[in-house]
């Protein structure tokens, strides 16, 4: 089978790229429907075509299904809610990288704030009210109740380059998993488990957990997913030098 030309290519309907693209969100309600492998494999196949530096392809990918799955949520559910009934032990659980600033500044804070209450608004999940927001958050380790569970981890000894270059591989994978009618979550919160995630799935003492992903049919009859985040105007963040 022929390899097509990558520079003679071309794409026929870009309306259909621009909205794979525009319609990517952050789903967090999932249906029971499986994802064939085939299709995993197949978006996974696009994806590796993401550029990074000296075609480094700094990713590793685990997927999690079945029994796997349902294994790791009840390990970090169960560690989630001892954090919650002992916020003492939030210490035994530190991220290898920093993916949020230590210091939240302007404009910065004052979109995570309207992103966050906004999104419990939705939920109806007043300020103060700690055991649903703690439900809600322990939301992500379950997946989102999606079929597909994406844990994505990077060899330590690389830069923080290669971060930015796994970060057009995510993209890549949640554009591709549009194009299939997918829809995916990519989710930080992850990462504070580390040290449940990398033994469980099989990572090496030499990875460090990027990130991890629900992949499924989003169900559209969830309210949470008729929340989308407003973006700026590409005025507000460009600039034009002639």
């Amino acid at each position: 089978m022929s390899t097509p030309s990558q520079v003679s290519t071309r794409i026929e309907d870009p309306g259909s790229v621009d909205d794979a693209i525009a319609s990517r969100f952050s789903a967090r309600a999932f249906l029971p429907r499986p994802v064939p492998r085939e299709t995993i494999e197949g978006i996974l196949e696009v994806a590796r075509r993401s550029p990074s530096g000296t075609n480094t392809q700094p990713w590793r990918v685990y997927v999690l299904q079945g029994a796997s799955r349902e294994a790791l949520v009840a390990q970090v559910c169960a560690a989630h809610d001892a954090i919650y009934a002992d916020p003492s032990l939030a210490q035994e659980y530190p991220e290898d990288w920093d993916y949020y600033p230590r210091q939240w500044v302007s404009p910065y804070l004052d979109r995570r704030r309207e992103n966050g209450w906004g999104l419990y608004g939705l939920l109806g999940i007043a300020r103060g009210e700690k055991d649903k927001m703690h439900a809600q958050h322990q939301r992500n380790f379950r997946f989102f109740d999606a079929p597909v569970g994406l844990m994505f981890t990077i060899d330590r000894v690389l830069g923080r380059g290669s971060l930015m270059d796994y970060g057009m591989f995510l993209q890549n994978i949640m554009v591709a998993a549009r194009a299939r009618g997918l829809h995916t979550c990519p989710q930080a919160a992850w990462n504070g488990f580390s040290r449940i995630v990398l033994p469980h799935i099989g990572a090496g003492p030499d990875e460090m957990l990027v990130c991890g992903m629900s992949l499924g049919w989003a169900d559209e009859t969830a309210p949470v997913n008729h929340f989308h985040t407003p973006r700026e105007p590409v005025a507000s963040f460009t600039r034009w030098l002639d």
